[in-house]
């Protein structure tokens, strides 16, 4: 992430396309919380969203499970698969806990993050600690060239100063950078990817674009395919503002899938169908 700006993500919120992508976001999320069902049966809503937006992250992480898979199973400790799926799940719990942290020292709630994410499959001595110069990086997905240790504290410093600082950013514009950014650096020795979307979904619910935390933009990450995901991604790499754009809008029609997603639930809920 590089800009010359004052507010540089302020300046991204500009890029062409952009501001019709976050209004397009907007317009969105006011409608299905807008929902007669949200009136009443909204914390319906989260929970679901909450066990789809965990089967989308996962899915990305190389563990596509079927919603009625991920709904059955108990036992998240066995094969790698099930245990990525547990991670998700554990970080989507997570995440709204963590709200009053993030905005003073986002740092610390990643380190959180991490811990919650490995669950016992990371040497004791790398969870919940940025890598350090010479550790393998187990990360699905994701093959940009990997950052050195020295050059990742220093960037992850940079975005915690710019997420305590806050700004007039839209909050798709800091969800994306944050997001970005995260899987960029690859800070941790595993589940980068994971927690780089759960970041995302605690600055959209602390923003307060989507404070029930009912319009899981994983979901649309995965539905729009992996092949999808990595090429938009290689777009924030390359730093350039159609670069920039590209992400900042992929992350954009991700919401947008996820508010799909949860109105669809909705309209199950108003049927009596779920």
């Amino acid at each position: 992430m590089s800009t010359t700006a004052s507010d540089p993500l302020a300046a991204l919120g500009s890029l062409p396309g952009v501001p019709d992508a976050v209004d397009s976001v907007r317009k969105a999320v006011d409608r299905v919380y807008g929902h007669r069902v949200m009136r009443r049966r909204s914390n319906e809503v989260t929970a679901e969203a909450a066990l789809r937006g965990s089967r989308g992250s996962a899915a990305l992480a190389g563990a596509d499970w079927s919603l009625e898979e991920v709904r059955r199973r108990t036992d998240f400790s066995g094969e790698d698969e099930a245990r990525t799926v547990g991670a998700a799940l554990r970080l989507t719990a997570e995440a709204g806990q963590l709200l009053s942290i993030w905005r003073q020292s986002p740092l610390r709630v990643l380190a959180r993050l991490h811990l919650v994410a490995a669950g016992g499959a990371t040497p004791d001595d790398a969870v919940g600690r940025p890598r350090l110069a010479g550790e393998i990086v187990d990360e699905p997905l994701i093959e940009a060239l990997l950052p050195g240790a020295e050059e990742v504290a220093g960037r992850l410093e940079g975005l915690s100063r710019l997420i305590i600082a806050g700004g007039s950013a839209p909050a798709l514009v800091t969800a994306a950078v944050v997001h970005g950014e995260l899987l960029a650096l690859r800070p941790f020795v595993s589940h980068n990817g994971l927690v780089a979307r759960t970041a995302e979904r605690i600055v959209l619910i602390g923003s307060g674009l989507d404070p029930k935390s009912i319009c899981p933009a994983e979901v649309g990450h995965a539905e729009q395919g992996r092949a999808a995901y990595v090429a938009a991604f290689e777009g924030y790499t390359a730093g350039t503002p159609e670069g920039m754009a590209a992400w900042i809008t992929h992350c954009g029609r991700s919401i947008e899938l996820g508010v799909r997603e949860s109105t669809a639930v909705c309209e199950a809920l108003q049927r009596g169908a779920a």
